[in-house]
């Protein structure tokens, strides 16, 4: 099996071992993610991948941080450095990816490397995350939208999205995006978050 393969199996084993553990019935996760019961029935087994704000949504819904989906931890050689190959990747629909950068997810922030193939986009809906955010994009042209403005960023642009603001963001060119975004953490109290 593919390592994308692989990723899409793990994302689908969480989400459908977390809902069922919080005894969340597939309508309920379906109606508040705002998408059909078969949607989500696809995601759970592997059939489906979902974008940026379907899994931010699930993750909310379910509550947990949306980086509960990461694929399993890959051995590194340092506990304080990652290489290019031992990152966890989460591979999303409409062509985007989020490669974890940070050793870990613990301590006060953690950073991703997000690829976006031309064309991608986070999805349909706005994202709406509780912790503070920042990016600098890296390659390509970004394009960000903060509440109801539309701002486009070119390689060496950084950014600030403050929490609950709503965002979204697309590639809207014919070349790749990559962005280095960086996360402050919360504390969740959710038993999942541990796991």
């Amino acid at each position: 099996m593919s390592e994308v393969a692989d990723d899409l199996a793990e994302i689908a084993s969480l989400v459908r071992e977390l809902r069922k553990r919080k005894g969340i019935t597939l309508q309920a996760l379906a109606d508040g993610i705002r998408r059909s019961v078969g949607f989500v029935s696809q995601v759970e087994r592997g059939l489906s991948r979902p974008a940026v704000d379907d899994l931010v949504a699930i993750s909310q819904v379910l509550g947990v941080p949306a980086t509960y989906f990461f694929c399993s931890p890959k051995i590194q050689a340092s506990p304080w450095v990652t290489r290019p190959g031992e990152r966890r990747t989460l591979a999303y629909a409409r062509g985007a990816s989020d490669n974890l950068v940070s050793p870990r997810l613990g301590g006060a922030f953690f950073m991703l490397e997000t690829c976006l193939e031309a064309g991608a986009d986070s999805g349909e809906r706005d994202l709406l995350d509780s912790s503070e955010q920042g990016g600098y994009v890296l390659e390509g042209e970004l394009t960000l939208w903060l509440e109801d403005e539309e701002l486009r960023l070119q390689a060496g642009d950084g950014f600030q999205i403050p929490s609950h603001m709503r965002s979204r963001y697309a590639n809207r060119s014919q070349a790749p995006v990559r962005v280095l975004w960086v996360y402050a953490c919360l504390l969740y109290t959710s038993d999942a978050a541990d796991e």
